[in-house]
């Protein structure tokens, strides 16, 4: 019996399920990790892989990166946390907000599910409007409102003129699920027309420009066009969720869209490997949290909000992720997704890769999903993909659970290379 194997038996007892997030969990259990390194994590039982998953796409830099352990590390000997500001918060902020002109204010939080709660609202607090507007099957944290939809199926999902509200966890409020209107995703028509169903209640729309779960495929520029042009003619807020694409470019996946929101969320990458989150966006909204207004419309605070680990954390990762570096890492995924379609053409494979930026996702379809509906896998797909992922975790990569990939700044074209061979090795024994 492995150390993993061993591990997990007594997680059973302690932990629902053995573990604390559903994504580690693999059959028949879970390894555990021991050290990371660069771009290697090595498990318990002295198994060494090369991680494109990165602790979900939160860790740009892999791991034990050594400028962050530097300034983590002085931090630590000051102290943690405290019932004061710090200096590094302010230093921080600005930063982020020199990254992108539509950050004028920020806020951090601890995480993308709390930066999301607090933007949808302050979006209500600042429109007094109660409705939010998502894409179906985008994933937003775990807000009762932003979950509404995430993992529809086809007997659930209803009429693509009209998805349904769909709700996630059992128990979710009646309520919950009336004031979250669907729209489905790259299709600004039928997105307009729901949209202009419920104009007047609509405080805001919610919207990831390559949401992972809807395919992890950029939006197109009409659909977000069309988007921004309703919002702004009709006083509706548009929030985008960057807690993820945050890592495609400087300033975020917005920079290549020809909009400036008007909130936006961050988390994951900008945290340097700790817990993190911030919402950021037009001064008049952010000021909703203003405690010195003459109205305060959205009291706001948390524990851990700021915290010097974090911000220390973070403001290393992002100076070190600068433009060049964010180039380098942007021009290694192209790399990886020219040779995934090269091995797919070589193999002919029922596949196809979609992502941007530092992130790619192979699907075992033949063409690349436009929408959550497209993107939705029949049972011969999930066992093909399932069979794809064991193949490359025996092989010696760690991927995300749909096959996903976030490249980090320690990997090379080796670790490139040696992906692509290995998932073509794997496209051959599905063939």
């Amino acid at each position: 019996m492995t150390r993993s194997e061993k591990l997990y038996k007594q997680a059973l007892d302690v932990l629902p399920g053995g573990v604390s997030r559903n994504t580690v969990l693999r059959t028949p259990h879970p390894p555990y990790a021991d050290f990371g390194k660069g771009c290697l994590l090595t498990d318990l039982d002295g198994v060494t892989r090369i991680d494109f998953s990165n602790n979900m796409a939160s860790l740009i830099h892999g791991h034990a990166c050594p400028e962050i352990t530097q300034a983590v590390t002085e931090q630590l000997a000051k102290g943690t946390a405290f019932t004061m500001a710090t200096e590094v918060e302010v230093r921080y902020a600005q930063h982020l907000c020199s990254r992108n002109p539509s950050f004028e204010k920020l806020r951090f939080v601890n995480s993308g599910t709390e930066a999301l709660m607090a933007a949808l609202k302050a979006s209500r607090a600042f429109t007094g409007r109660p409705k939010i507007a998502k894409v179906e099957g985008a994933y937003h944290g775990q807000y009762d409102y932003a979950e509404v939809s995430q993992a529809p199926n086809p007997e659930t999902w209803g009429s693509i003129d009209q998805p349904k509200s769909v709700p996630l966890a059992h128990g979710t409020p009646e309520s919950a699920l009336g004031d979250v209107v669907i729209l489905p995703f790259n299709d600004p028509e039928r997105a307009i027309a729901i949209l202009s169903q419920h104009t007047s209640d609509l405080a805001c729309v919610l919207l990831d420009l390559m949401p992972h779960r809807v395919g992890l495929r950029p939006a197109d520029a009409d659909f977000v066009a069309a988007i921004r042009e309703w919002t702004t003619q009709h006083g509706v807020l548009l929030v985008l969720d960057e807690v993820i694409t945050f890592r495609c470019e400087v300033g975020g996946l917005q920079e290549r869209y020809n909009i400036t929101p008007d909130l936006t969320a961050l988390g994951k990458a900008i945290g340097g490997g700790f817990p993190v989150g911030a919402i950021t966006g037009r001064a008049d909204v952010m000021d909703v949290m203003n405690p010195l207004a003459d109205q305060l419309l959205f009291p706001h605070s948390g524990t851990f909000s700021a915290n010097p680990i974090t911000t220390t954390a973070g403001l290393a990762a992002m100076e070190k992720f600068d433009a060049p570096a964010v180039a380098r890492l942007n021009a290694l995924t192209q790399k990886a997704m020219r040779g995934i379609e090269n091995a797919i053409s070589e193999t002919g494979v029922k596949a196809c890769v979609t992502g941007g930026g530092s992130m790619f996702r192979v699907h075992m379809k033949e063409e690349a999903p436009r929408d959550f509906r497209e993107a939705f896998l029949t049972p011969e797909e999930n066992q093909k993909l399932t069979m794809l992922l064991d193949h490359l975790f025996d092989a010696g990569f760690l991927m995300i659970n749909t096959c996903s990939a976030a490249l980090s700044t320690p990997m090379t074209e080796t670790e490139i290379d040696a992906l692509v061979s290995a998932i073509k090795t794997g496209f051959q024994k599905l063939h």
